[in-house]
């Protein structure tokens, strides 16, 4: 299995991590797994929706509580392409 590809999308905000997260998902082949970290609390919405209606899974989500009380939790999801 290859490595896990990675998309960046702290600090933009709804809808840029999902436009993000379609282009690169188009990118990487059937099987291979996508990682993505957000601080738009909206994506914990709007990614999970995004797997159900293009058939993707959404093996897991996680939000990440910051070191830092000034910086944005960071919301965590790793995506199979279906």
């Amino acid at each position: 299995m290859s490595a896990p590809h990675f998309l960046d999308t702290k600090g933009l905000i709804c809808p840029e991590p999902v436009m993000m997260l379609h282009r690169a998902i188009r990118k990487i082949a059937t099987g291979e797994i996508l990682i993505i970290e957000s601080t738009d609390p909206s994506s914990m919405r709007d990614i999970p929706k995004f797997c159900i209606h293009l058939g993707h899974e959404l093996r897991s989500q996680e939000q990440i509580a910051s070191a830092n009380s000034s910086e944005k939790e960071i919301y965590r999801f790793e995506i199979i392409k279906g």
